[in-house]
């Protein structure tokens, strides 16, 4: 091998023994390999010289080459090697370090409170139904035998929906879930076992009502049903939705133009300290009543025949006593730190009393 070659040589050489990142050992591979580089250069001299003189350097520049393109890879791969090394050092994870925290989500007490009802009332083999939240007058009053001058269905109490064009059908935002109730009756046979929990809309707010709010509703339909079936269903549901197995629950004459016996129902609390199941006085928590013969008789049921009973509470109300809430309007405010104080845990499961 000619002196400048060999000069090239330990050059080249020396220059990647010396390199000790990446980026300067393909400054050398680009100077010496790369299309302006320093062997690049040389190969491309052959062509000027004699064709005997240009064999002996062609075989001798060949070698070179392939001598030095090793060399280049293979440190390369060392500092490739390296690099990966020194990166898996400084990203390497302190397992013994407590996990750095992590925002938790809650379950609005509303949904809490459906999914509590809903177990519980499931465990006495009652269906859930649903129903739309635009309903026609006929489900949402005509068909529960309220009479044309009911305070209920005018304008200051419901909200009307403008008519459609080829529909002859008055329409509203249903003031309760009472029409999941007729429809059911109306699309199958007894016997009939729903609760019916949704929004309905009423033209009311303040610290105690809401446009939008929650209901649910029951239905039991069959043969031989009597009050006594309606108070015991009530009595269960009260006592493990409050979780108190002794709570005081008492049953006073009232009127609903869709049921005959109508009745109010309320339970034990004390006025002075707000505690549930304790003091001397009365709270009422939810409406009920035996299913008039109109109603059943409006969706084809012979009332000489089925009997049932029917029960209505306000979701918001109840969560309001049992969390101790006092003003419904904080329930849609959209305030985190009021989820977090109220909020459930969501891997929690909603809660069933053990009577039930």
């Amino acid at each position: 091998m000619s002196d400048d070659l060999d000069t090239l040589r330990h050059e080249v050489l020396s220059e990647l023994a010396a390199v000790s990142d990446l980026k300067a050992w393909d400054a050398v591979r680009v100077a010496t390999l790369g299309k302006s580089g320093r062997l690049t250069g040389l190969l491309k001299a052959l062509g000027k010289m004699a064709p005997e003189e240009r064999k002996q350097r062609g075989v001798a520049l060949n070698r070179l080459r392939d001598e030095l393109t090793q060399a280049v890879e293979e440190r390369g791969r060392a500092l490739e090697a390296a690099a990966l090394e020194a990166r898996l050092v400084a990203e390497r994870v302190d397992v013994s370090l407590p996990p750095a925290p992590v925002q938790q989500g809650y379950i609005h007490p509303i949904s809490r409170a459906i999914e509590e009802m809903t177990a519980i009332f499931g465990a006495m083999d009652f269906q859930v139904a649903e129903g739309p939240d635009i309903e026609t007058d006929w489900h949402n009053f005509s068909a529960l035998n309220t009479p044309a001058h009911h305070p209920a269905r005018t304008d200051h109490d419901t909200f009307y929906l403008p008519p459609v064009p080829g529909l002859d059908v008055a329409r509203v935002l249903r003031t309760q879930t009472s029409g999941v109730q007729i429809r059911t009756m109306l699309a199958q046979k007894p016997p009939i076992r729903i609760i019916a929990p949704g929004r309905t809309y009423r033209a009311d707010h303040d610290a105690t009502h809401s446009p939008m709010f929650h209901q649910c509703e029951g239905l039991v339909v069959g043969q031989d049903i009597t009050l006594g079936h309606l108070k015991g269903c009530l009595i269960d549901f009260l006592r493990a939705f409050f979780a108190k197995p002794d709570m005081p629950v008492r049953f006073r004459s009232s009127y609903f133009p869709f049921t005959e016996p109508s009745l109010e129902v309320d339970i034990g609390w004390s006025r002075k300290t707000g505690e549930i199941g304790a003091g001397e006085d009365w709270l009422e928590v939810l409406g009920a009543g035996m299913v008039h013969a109109r109603v059943l008789a409006n969706c084809g049921l012979d009332p000489r025949t089925w009997q049932g009973f029917a029960f209505g509470m306000g979701v918001e109300r109840l969560t309001m006593l049992k969390n101790g809430i006092p003003d419904l309007r904080s329930f849609y405010e959209s305030d985190i730190r009021w989820l977090r104080h109220y909020g459930s845990d969501p891997l929690a499961p909603a809660m069933l009393h053990e009577g039930v």
